[in-house]
C-alpha cells in the first residue's frame, strides 16, 4: 500500500534564530522510510506544497512528521512534531483524512509551548493493485496480508511513478488476470502447498478482487477521464494563474550556480510556450539529442485552489561512461507566472543511481524580460540555476556533487546549444549599441545664466540686506551735516547711539554673506562638469558614466533644499559633475567618459556632496560603490543605485546611472596584461584555456570578461591550516578548499588591500614564510570567513603560507598588488625605497653575486708593485 502526504504549508511558528525568524523545513519518517521539504528562509508562516509516498509496511506504525529550523553552524533546532496513526487514515471514509490542520507539539511532554500548526493532506493511494484495493477488511486480516502487497507493489506495473492512465489500465487488467498465478508464484518459494490449500486471508482476496474487478475498471475509467479533461490548454492554466499572481518577487537564484544565462530575441511569453507547453517540438527533440527514452510527460495540473501549476515527467536516461541508464522523474511546479516573469522549478529523482535515495536534483528555470534592443524587438534573459536537496546525511556528500555539478553541465550544454538553433540568441553587437542609443538619448537640461542668478540669489539674506542697504543710503541722503562730536573729525562719522552701532554691524555681516554667495556661485558657473563630445583617447578599457537624475537627496540648507555635485573615482581618476542649486531632485543627464585605462576597473565609486562654497569644507549626501567584479555589466546599463550613509539612508536617496565598461584596443586583452605582469613578476606566465577561465568565473561567480592569471596550492591558517588554492586575477584574490564535502571560499579585491608583509617561517607555519594580507579598514567583509583576525579599527588579515613555489608566488602577488592597489605617489615612493636599498647595498659591499654574471671568457693580467 502506499500512503501519500502533502505538505502544504505551516502557520504561527515561533522565532528561533536571533533576526527574529526562523528556516523551517519539514522532515517526515514512517518506519525506516524517511523524506524532508526544501528550506524556506526567513519566514515564520512558510509553504512548501511537497508532495511524498510512503511504502506501508504495518498499519500500526505512525507517520511523523517533524518541523525543524536549519541551523549551518550547530543542530537543526526543533519546532514541533505531529504523530498520525496509519491506521486512523486507513479506517477514514475513502481512506482519506483530506487537508487538515494539526496542532505541532512540543518535544517535552506536558508543555504548554505554542509551537504553530501545519496543515496536513493524508491519504491512501488509489493506484495500487488489486490486492491494495481489497485490504479493507479488519486490522488482523490486512495484516496477514501486508506480504502480498508489497510484492505486488513493488511490481513496475504498479509502481508510484508518474504514468498514463492507460498505461496504469492495461497494467490493472494483467494483474487482474493472473493474480491467482502471482500469488501462487509467491509463496511457491516457501512452500508447494500455498497454491493448492491457501490461507483463508489470501482465498478471500482472491475471491473478493473477482467481485471487485468491475468496480477497479471503473476507478481506473473515471481516472482516465480525469486526465483527459483537466489539459485543457497549457494558455487557460498559465492565464489562470497569471491572474491569481500577487505581485511577488520572483525567486533568487539556486545557490549550486548557473548553467544557462543567455538573451534570446523572443518574448518571455513565447519563450516559456517554447520550454514548457506539452506540445511543444522543442523537448522532443532534446530527448533524441541526449538519447532520453521511455519519456511520458503529464498534463499540467492547478493544485492549491489555483496557486500553483505542477506535471510530473518520467524518463529514462541514457546510459554513460560511469552509469547505465536509469530512470527518472521530475516534478515541474510553476512559481510564479506573471505574462512578463516566469520561474519554474524543476525536481529531479533518480532513485536508481549510487545513493540516488539521499537527495534530489533542484534546477531553477527563470524566464524574464532582457534590456531593450536598438532595433525596438523585445528579448528575454533565461537563467537556468541548480542545486542538490540531500533528504538524509551521507559521507559522499562531495561526490555526488561533483558528479551532479559535471552531469547537469553536460547536460545543458548540449541544452542551450539545441535552444540557439531553435530560437536566436542575442548578439552582444546588438547590446553594445544599445550604448550610443542610450547615450544619445541624453540631453542636458538648458539653463541660463540669469535664470540661475535669480533662483540663486532670490532669498532672504540678500533681500534682507538690500533693504538694509537701502534704507542706510536714504538716510545718508537726507541726513543734514552736524557738528563734529568726540572723537570725530572732517571726513569720518562714528555712530553716535547703539541704534547706529547695531544697524552698521548687521549691515556689514549682510553685506559678508552676500559676497560669499555670490562668490559660491561664480565658482560653481566654472564648474562645467558634463563633458558631451569629449571622448576618451588611448587604449584600453573604456569606462563610460551617465549620470540621469538623483531622488530625494538630503536638505541640509535652512531652505529646505541642497547644492548637489557629484564625484566618479575609478582606477585614481576622478570625474565631476556639475553644480545644481536648490535641488534635492536634480537632472543631470551628462556624460563622463574615463580616459582608456590598461588595468580593467574593480570598482567605480560615486560621493554626492553639497556645494558650499569654495573656501567651506563640502558636507558629504551620501555615497555608493559600484562593484563591477559582483556585478554583471549588462545589468549596469540601466540602474537605480541607493545611497549609504546616515542622511542619504534616514531620505532613502537614489541616483539613476548608465554605466558601460568594454576595450577599445582591440588586441588581445589578456596577452597584453600577462605580458606586461610577466616584466614585474620575471617569470613566464601562460595563458589559461578558455575551459579554465570558465571553471574559474563560474567558481566565485564572476563576469566574463575576469580572467586568471595565475594560482597556486597554499595553506590558510586559521584555527587550524586549512589546504586549498589561491586565485589570481586582474582584479581579485580568490581561495577555495573543499574538504570532506565542506567547502571554504572566499575573494576580495586588490584595491581593498592596505598591506602585504612576509612573515618568517616558524613552526606553526610548517617552516614555510607567510604571506599576511591586510585590508583597509571596512572593506572585504565578505570574506570575512578566510580571515585569521580582526582588529577593533576593522581590518581583516588573511595568512597563507606552504607555498610550493614561494618565491614565485610572493612575486606574482606583490606585482598584482603593486599594479591595482598603490596610487601613482605611492609607485614612485616604492621605486625611491627600492633604489636607496641598492645603493647601500653597493655602499656596503657587492652587490652583483657570482649567479648574476655570466664571463664568457677569463683574461689574467701580473702588475708590477713599487
Amino acid at each position: 500500500m502506499k500512503l501519500q502526504v502533502r505538505v502544504v504549508e505551516a502557520r504561527n511558528l515561533p522565532a528561533m534564530d536571533l533576526n527574529g525568524f526562523s528556516d523551517p523545513y519539514v522532515r517526515l519518517q514512517l518506519g525506516k522510510h524517511r523524506s524532508r521539504t526544501k528550506v524556506v528562509k526567513k519566514n515564520l508562516n512558510p509553504k512548501w506544497g511537497d508532495d511524498f509516498t510512503f511504502r506501508v509496511d504495518d498499519l500500526k506504525d505512525e507517520l511523523v512528521v517533524s518541523v525543524l529550523d536549519e541551523d549551518k553552524y550547530f543542530n537543526d533546532d526543533f519546532v514541533g512534531q505531529v504523530r498520525v496513526p496509519v491506521s486512523q487514515v486507513f479506517d477514514a471514509e475513502n481512506q482519506s483524512l483530506g487537508s487538515v490542520w494539526y496542532p505541532l507539539l512540543p518535544k517535552k511532554k506536558g508543555s504548554k509551548k505554542d509551537c504553530g500548526d501545519i496543515l496536513l493532506g493524508i491519504w491512501f493511494s488509489q493506484k495500487n493493485s488489486v490486492v491494495d484495493l481489497n485490504l479493507i477488511g479488519d486490522h488482523s486480516s490486512a495484516s496477514r496480508t501486508s506480504d502480498v502487497g508489497m510484492e505486488t507493489s513493488a511490481d513496475p506495473s504498479t509502481c508510484a511513478s508518474p504514468c498514463r492512465s492507460e498505461d496504469a489500465a492495461s497494467s490493472s487488467k494483467d494483474s487482474q488476470k493472473s493474480l491467482a498465478g502471482r500469488i501462487a508464484q509467491i509463496f511457491q518459494k516457501n512452500a508447494d502447498a500455498a497454491v493448492t490449500a491457501p490461507t483463508p486471508s489470501i482465498s478471500r482476496s482472491i475471491d473478493a478482487s473477482e467481485q471487485s474487478s468491475e468496480m477497479s475498471r471503473s476507478i481506473f475509467s473515471l481516472e482516465l477521464s480525469e486526465d483527459e479533461s483537466s489539459p485543457a490548454s497549457f494558455e487557460e492554466v498559465i492565464k489562470a494563474m497569471e491572474s491569481r499572481d500577487q505581485g511577488n518577487e520572483p525567486p533568487s537564484n539556486l545557490p549550486g550556480g548557473i548553467l544557462v544565462d543567455q538573451l534570446f530575441m523572443i518574448t518571455p511569453s513565447d519563450l516559456n510556450t517554447v520550454l514548457f507547453a506539452p506540445d511543444s517540438s522543442f523537448y522532443t527533440s532534446l530527448t533524441e539529442l541526449q538519447g532520453t527514452t521511455e519519456v511520458q510527460i503529464g498534463p499540467w495540473k492547478l493544485e492549491n485552489e489555483g496557486e500553483s501549476v505542477k506535471r510530473v515527467v518520467s524518463y529514462l536516461k541514457a546510459a554513460t561512461k560511469l552509469i547505465k541508464a536509469v530512470k527518472g522523474t521530475e516534478e515541474q511546479v510553476y512559481l510564479k507566472a506573471d505574462g512578463e516573469v516566469y520561474s519554474v522549478l524543476a525536481v529531479v529523482s533518480t532513485p536508481d543511481v549510487p545513493f540516488g535515495s539521499t537527495f534530489k536534483v533542484e534546477v531553477l528555470y527563470c524566464i524574464s524580460p532582457g534590456p531593450e534592443l536598438p532595433s525596438g524587438e523585445q528579448c528575454s534573459r533565461l537563467v537556468i540555476s541548480w542545486r542538490l536537496n540531500f533528504l538524509q546525511s551521507t559521507m559522499m556528500k562531495g561526490m555526488i556533487e561533483n558528479g551532479a555539478r559535471q552531469g547537469l553541465k553536460d547536460s545543458f550544454e548540449q541544452y542551450a546549444t539545441l535552444l540557439a538553433q531553435n530560437v536566436k540568441p542575442v548578439d552582444s553587437k546588438d547590446i553594445g549599441v544599445n550604448k550610443e542609443q542610450a547615450l544619445s538619448s541624453l540631453q542636458a537640461e538648458p539653463q541660463s545664466d540669469c535664470k540661475l542668478a535669480v533662483q540663486y540669489f532670490a532669498n532672504f539674506t540678500v533681500f534682507s540686506t538690500f533693504l538694509i542697504g537701502v534704507y542706510v543710503f536714504v538716510h545718508i541722503m537726507l541726513s543734514l551735516p552736524s557738528a563734529i562730536q568726540g572723537l570725530e573729525f572732517s571726513g569720518l562719522d562714528l555712530p553716535d547711539s547703539i541704534g547706529e552701532f547695531v544697524v552698521s554691524g548687521v549691515l556689514v555681516l549682510q553685506c559678508e554673506r552676500v559676497l560669499q554667495l555670490i562668490s559660491r556661485f561664480m565658482q560653481a558657473r566654472k564648474q562645467k562638469g558634463s563633458d558631451h563630445g569629449v571622448k576618451a583617447h588611448g587604449d584600453g578599457w573604456l569606462l563610460t558614466v551617465a549620470l540621469i537624475e538623483g531622488v530625494d537627496l538630503a536638505a541640509v540648507d535652512p531652505s529646505g533644499h541642497c547644492d548637489p555635485y557629484i564625484v566618479f573615482t575609478s582606477n585614481g581618476k576622478t570625474r565631476t559633475s556639475s553644480i545644481k542649486f536648490q535641488k534635492s531632485h536634480p537632472l543631470w543627464n551628462e556624460i563622463f567618459e574615463f580616459d582608456a585605462m590598461a588595468d580593467p576597473p574593480s570598482v567605480l565609486n560615486v560621493e554626492v556632496y553639497d556645494f558650499d562654497g569654495p573656501f567651506d569644507e563640502a558636507v558629504s549626501l551620501g555615497h555608493a560603490e559600484v562593484n563591477f567584479v559582483r556585478s554583471n555589466i549588462s545589468d549596469l546599463a540601466d540602474v537605480w543605485i541607493p545611497l549609504q550613509g546616515k542622511l542619504a539612508q534616514a531620505c532613502q536617496s537614489k541616483l539613476h546611472l548608465r554605466i558601460f565598461l568594454d576595450h577599445t584596443g582591440g588586441g588581445d586583452v589578456v596577452r597584453d596584461y600577462l605580458t606586461k605582469m610577466e616584466k614585474e613578476v620575471g617569470k613566464k606566465i601562460n595563458v589559461r584555456s578558455p575551459q579554465t577561465n570558465s571553471a574559474f568565473q563560474k567558481l566565485f561567480g564572476l563576469p566574463q570578461e575576469e580572467f586568471l592569471i595565475n594560482d597556486f596550492t597554499c595553506h590558510l591558517k586559521r584555527k587550524m591550516p586549512l589546504q586549498g588554492r589561491l586565485f589570481l586575477s586582474a582584479r581579485i584574490v580568490g581561495f577555495y578548499a573543499s574538504l570532506f564535502g565542506n567547502k571554504t571560499k572566499f575573494f576580495f579585491l586588490w584595491e581593498d588591500i592596505e598591506d602585504i608583509q612576509v612573515l618568517p617561517p616558524t613552526l606553526a607555519s610548517m617552516g614555510s614564510p607567510t604571506v599576511v594580507m591586510t585590508l583597509r579598514p571596512n572593506r572585504g567583509t565578505d570574506a570575512r570567513i578566510g580571515a585569521k583576525t580582526h582588529d577593533e579599527e576593522g581590518r581583516l588579515k588573511f595568512h597563507f603560507h606552504s607555498f610550493v613555489s614561494f618565491n614565485v608566488a610572493q612575486k606574482t602577488i606583490m606585482a598584482l598588488w603593486k599594479a591595482k592597489s598603490l596610487t601613482p605617489e605611492q609607485k614612485v615612493q616604492a621605486v625611491e625605497e627600492e633604489s636607496e636599498q641598492k645603493l647601500h647595498s653597493e655602499e656596503c659591499g657587492s652587490f652583483l653575486g657570482i649567479d648574476d654574471v655570466r664571463f664568457s671568457e677569463v683574461y689574467s693580467l701580473t702588475l708590477p708593485v713599487p
